[in-house]
């Protein structure tokens, strides 16, 4: 038998819990924290598996428990959580470049340790740095009826707030992805890893013009059921600084939806996010990223005031980077 990702599995808990459903996405995203499994793709989920999957699922998404996790339920997740990258940041690592803009504490490993690391992150010198920072001035909290509702309807169809994303309208998704390669710190010695087709994708060339390195992904890596270990793998692998770079890919592609799963998956191994969702119906396809929070997110909304008929749109986590201007010296 192989472990068939797309099933839904059942766990058994205890008699104050219902058998309860988790999602396949869920399922993966549980066991690719466990130490030393290999993401196997093939036999059974074992029983010890299943527990952990079940834990790890009521530690951290409350909603599969009725929102009731009671004392005698805590675990000690972290003793089972992957920390691969414990290794990496040694003292010596944090001179060898000026952009290396965080260090990890080994001696804490946790589901918000990589988190952490990946908070206020010096954006470069750029127009998205600029804009960024004029949106937090006085005078840029006056904005028209139009950008607001505008601005209203991307937060409302990716399930995000105000407060923790800022809204950017741009004339097209290029423009929208030029102002992220501009503005990202890549460097020699961190990554951009995508699965955006290179027709499409306009962080490269700033990649490439930075030292950086491009790794070009495949869509198959997005299936949870085939190659999806594989993209683990590149997120687990060892790096010198953090964050070690961005990752970007699609939510659709051709009508095939894939999991926001690798949003949660990339923040534990210390990788922004960009997400693009530009080819979902916003008006029938609700998302819920409040859940991942990526650090970019590329929409359209309608344009309900004029031409062109859809808006581009670019959210950016605020908490993410640091919009202050770099200073000079």
């Amino acid at each position: 038998m192989g472990r068939n990702m797309e099933e839904r599995v059942v766990l058994h808990a205890d008699s104050q819990r219902a058998h309860t459903v988790f999602p396949a996405h869920l399922v993966a995203e549980a066991i690719s924290t466990l130490r030393g499994l290999d993401l196997r793709w093939s036999g059974p989920i074992t029983p010890s598996e299943m527990l952990y999957v079940q834990q790890y699922v009521y530690a951290k998404y409350p909603e599969y428990c009725n929102g009731l996790v009671e004392e005698g339920d805590k675990i000690d997740l972290y003793a089972l959580c992957v920390n691969d990258e414990s290794s990496d940041s040694m003292p010596d690592d944090k001179g060898k470049s000026p952009r290396t803009f965080g260090t990890k504490d080994s001696s804490s490993p946790s589901f918000s340790n990589n988190s952490s690391d990946l908070d206020r992150t010096q954006l470069e010198p750029s127009k998205l740095l600029d804009i960024l920072t004029n949106k937090s001035s006085f005078q840029e909290k006056f904005i028209s009826i139009p950008e607001i509702q505008a601005r209203n309807r991307a937060l409302r169809n990716c399930g995000l707030t105000e407060d923790e994303y800022s809204v950017i309208f741009t004339p097209t998704v290029k423009e929208a992805m030029m102002m992220v390669g501009e503005s990202y710190p890549f460097f020699r010695g961190n990554y951009y890893m995508t699965i955006i087709g290179e027709e499409n994708d306009f962080i490269r060339g700033f990649v490439v013009y930075k030292d950086s390195k491009v790794v070009a992904a495949p869509e198959a890596w997005l299936d949870l059921r085939i190659k999806g270990s594989q993209l683990s793998q590149y997120f687990r692998r060892k790096c010198k600084t953090c964050p070690k770079g961005l990752f970007a890919y699609p939510a659709d592609v051709e009508g095939t939806r894939y999991s926001m799963h690798w949003i949660s998956e990339a923040h534990r191994n210390s990788w922004h996010v960009l997400l693009d969702v530009t080819r979902l119906d916003v008006g029938k396809d609700w998302l819920t990223l409040a859940l991942h929070r990526p650090d970019f997110v590329m929409c359209t909304v309608d344009n309900t005031h004029g031409q062109p008929s859809k808006i581009t749109c670019l959210l950016v986590r605020r908490k993410s980077f640091d919009t202050t201007a770099p200073s000079a010296s």
